[in-house]
């Protein structure tokens, strides 16, 4: 049985949202450490992520992004954004050699999406926010953004799947608008 935990009114008003690193800032390149231990500290920082990647919006965050370089995935796909997900120290294989492609984009590099192909079908084994081991095959949707989230715990992006020349475009542009940004603050 597959448990995630769902957030209580009160306990969303208590979580705070977090900066978001944007692309192309070092620190996204940082492969993320396992968590040792599911603490109160690790549950408080997945509720912040949550309540930043809805906030964004989006529909998927990963502690690397928020500065945290530790294997720690939040999501949720559903249309209502009532069905969140924490991931912890996720572990993907791919099953079948079927591929799909999505429209990805990243709250790390906004503004920007590209198709990415991907397998279409991963088993995911995670430990959820009680220490609990779960598992389950993710296909669709949720095998993509599962994928995208877990290529930032290991310092991947998804303008790393384009061409270089897609790649710096981005990059370029990303750098304009943080050094018009800055010029305006």
């Amino acid at each position: 049985m597959v448990k995630y935990g769902h957030l209580r009114c009160e306990e969303i008003f208590a979580m705070s949202l977090l900066a978001i690193l944007e692309f192309p800032d070092r620190r996204l390149r940082l492969k993320a450490r396992p968590v040792a231990e599911i603490t109160d500290t690790i549950r408080a920082l997945a509720k912040d992520m949550l309540e930043t990647m809805y906030a964004a919006p989006g529909i998927g965050l990963a502690a690397i992004q928020v500065s945290q370089p530790i294997q720690l995935i939040v999501l949720d796909i559903s249309e209502e954004k009532n069905q969140p997900m924490i991931l912890i120290n996720p572990r993907l294989v791919p099953l079948g050699d079927e591929r799909s492609c999505y429209d990805e984009g990243c709250l790390s590099v906004p503004g920007f999406y590209e198709t990415v192909e991907r397998p279409a079908k991963v088993q995911v084994q995670a430990l959820n926010e009680h220490a609990e081991p779960i598992e389950f095959v993710a296909e669709g949707l949720l095998a993509t953004c599962i994928q995208h989230e877990c290529d930032h715990l290991n310092g991947k992006l998804f303008v790393d799947y384009l061409t270089t020349l897609k790649r710096e475009r981005i990059r370029k542009k990303l750098e304009k608008q943080h050094k018009d940004a800055d010029g305006r603050a």
